[in-house]
């Protein structure tokens, strides 16, 4: 699947470009006084500006980077997920340092600039995690109400598929939610292989078995099932499209869009606990974004109760550190004055890598030739425009599985289990019915299938750092892939589960060997982790630069309660506060972790 190409071929199809809404032109007032200010309208943000403004009697302001998803065509259809991103005006547009435990490769590191973040440019996976991952951030922040059976309030509205199949093998409705804000969905449009993944899970059953529901919480996350998507009737379900669409006719929201936080700015002094003054931050520096907007002078709100940081793991620490909060060394070299000197800001960041291993298949009913054919994608399109169905309606898998090392593993011997239980996967496998490397050009001919690898327990660390004062100046990115010695050997395993699963005689005659000259060659360690080394990319879950521990931890930057650790006003709601990477897609568990910290928040 060539992105780039694909999503020429729609926009043309359409005759439109994107919509960029109202630009920071039509926010005007300096000092302007909010409540809450909420810096990022992605995932997480508009979680909180939806239940903050419940309450007509405060008042809440979002300022968001990106611009408007509304009647963005590729934002809407599941399909065309991965046409969002990267190299459109719907991206940061990152690119990562280069990865030493990827051949010194660097490549595109999404991250949703619009309304709605990621949750409006991601792949629309959607899960929980494994009890043990919430049992794990309990554990380490000391707070038992994050334990899952105090976490399952679930904010999902479980949908029909859009072909109204019988979903009672991929879905147990007891461990869901029907009446939440957030519609969701089983896949609505076969796929070739289906079948075959079904019954590789009845021939290789002792490894690959079905399992019911894929969503994790109250069921494990182990083995094969059906994906379950954030979308319903066709159209994905985004924070915009649900949390900001319920709430955007409230007269005490604001919502700015095309415009970026330059700084968190520090007024004076506040009493905390009672007894220690630390620093307030109460003021958020901002000026309009390049591109979307014609203003270049910084226009400064102040948040009466406090300021809410959701821009995610990468913008989060990057305005912490510009706002003088982070490694004191850092700041100096950039002539910003500490505030709080806190080495943990930016650090620790961990991400799910993933690795497409791309096989020859003897079809002609793959994605392939569809893609490839503006006449054929036409079609698609205007099918799925004037109906909401056919294959753009649809996610580009419909079934995935997640597998751990067994437990005599000499891996978990020698390093011990980077996963957080027993229960919990180590990587995941995805098929789809197409050719499907993110950073890699697709062939012009013939049919092929894609086994992605997720590596979802990581335990290499990298870190987000700013290399200028200027908030305009992209920061450095460093996901460092692939840079222990069991996160290698790890994957290795799960390509040779990978090969495992398609050696079934399920896909004899269908499968004719492997693409790549580095995967044909794959055939010991060495050579398979040469092969994973040449093409892993990241899958873009990153996690953990602003991470959460116990209050009374002098290392971490977020207290259990979200605030910043040493200030007064100031809270982080993303993914940045997870203490270690999840063991599923992580957009779910961010919705989660914003509806608790908006009844923390509103509480408070």
């Amino acid at each position: 699947m060539q992105h780039s190409k694909l999503l020429s071929l729609v926009l043309t199809a359409l005759w439109v470009g994107p919509s960029l809404a109202d630009a920071v032109t039509s926010f005007v007032a300096d000092r302007a006084v909010y409540d809450y200010v909420i810096v990022g309208a992605g995932t997480a943000g508009l979680v909180l500006a939806n239940r903050l403004s419940a309450n007509s009697n405060v008042t809440v302001l979002v300022i968001e980077a990106g611009v408007s998803d509304d009647g963005v065509v590729p934002v809407q259809a599941p399909f065309l997920g991965p046409t969002v991103t990267p190299n459109t005006p719907w991206d940061w547009n990152y690119t990562t340092v280069a990865q030493p435990g990827l051949d010194g490769r660097t490549f595109n590191y999404p991250r949703g600039k619009l309304l709605g973040g990621s949750s409006s440019a991601n792949y629309l996976f959607h899960q929980f995690g494994s009890s043990e991952d919430w049992s794990r951030l309990a554990s380490v922040t000391g707070d038992t109400a994050w334990q899952w059976t105090n976490m399952r309030k679930y904010h999902e509205k479980v949908t029909a598929p859009i072909d109204g199949h019988d979903t009672s093998t991929e879905i147990i409705p007891a461990y869901h939610g029907y009446k939440g804000i957030l519609p969701t969905s089983l896949h609505g449009f076969n796929q070739t292989i289906d079948p075959r993944v079904l019954l590789t899970t009845q021939q290789l059953s002792s490894d690959f078995p079905w399992n019911r529901d894929m969503s994790g919480g109250d069921n494990s996350l182990l083995g094969f099932g059906a994906v379950k998507s954030s979308a319903g009737g066709g159209k994905r379900s985004s924070s915009s499209t649900t949390y900001l669409a319920a709430a955007k006719s409230r007269p005490n929201l604001t919502v700015l869009i095309n415009a970026t936080v330059q700084r968190l700015i520090q007024n004076g002094t506040a009493t905390l606990d009672g007894a220690t003054k630390v620093p307030l931050f109460n003021r958020v520096q901002f000026t309009g974004s390049p591109g979307t907007s014609s203003i270049t002078k910084s226009i400064t709100v102040t948040a009466r109760k406090e300021i809410i940081l959701a821009a995610g793991a990468v913008g989060t620490p990057q305005i912490l550190q510009l706002s003088g909060i982070g490694d004191s060394t850092l700041l100096k070299s950039f002539n910003i004055s500490t505030i709080i000197n806190n080495p943990s800001v930016g650090t620790n960041m961990s991400d799910h890598s993933l690795t497409p291993n791309l096989f020859t298949v003897n079809s002609n009913l793959t994605f392939d030739p569809i893609l490839r054919d503006p006449v054929q994608v036409q079609a698609t399109l205007n099918q799925y425009v004037s109906t909401k169905t056919g294959m753009f309606a649809n996610n580009i898998a419909n079934h995935f599985g997640f597998q751990r090392l067994p437990s005599n593993s000499s891996i978990l011997s020698t390093y011990g289990d980077p996963a957080p239980g027993p229960g919990s996967p180590h990587w995941e496998m995805v098929p789809a019915n197409l050719f499907f490397a993110p950073g890699f050009s697709s062939p012009s001919s013939g049919a092929y299938m894609t086994f992605v690898l997720v590596l979802l327990a990581p335990t290499s660390r990298g870190y987000v750092k700013i290399q200028s004062a200027n908030a305009l100046t992209a920061p450095l990115i460093n996901p460092n892939f692939l840079t222990t010695k069991v996160d290698i050997a790890t994957i290795r395993e799960g390509v040779r589960s990978v090969l495992k699963f398609v050696s079934a005689p399920a896909w004899s005659g269908f499968v004719t060997g492997r693409y790549g000259a580095k995967f044909q060659a794959a055939v010991d360690d060495s050579s398979i982790d040469a092969y994973v080394r040449s093409i892993t990319t990241t899958i873009f879950h990153p996690a953990s630069t602003a991470m959460m521990t116990k209050k009374t931890d002098s290392w971490g930057v977020v207290n259990p309660d979200f605030r910043v650790k040493g200030t007064a006003g100031l809270r982080v709601v993303d993914s940045s506060v997870f203490p270690y990477q999840l063991s599923c897609h992580p957009q779910g568990p961010i919705y989660l972790l914003a509806e608790r910290a908006s009844e923390i928040i509103g509480g408070s």
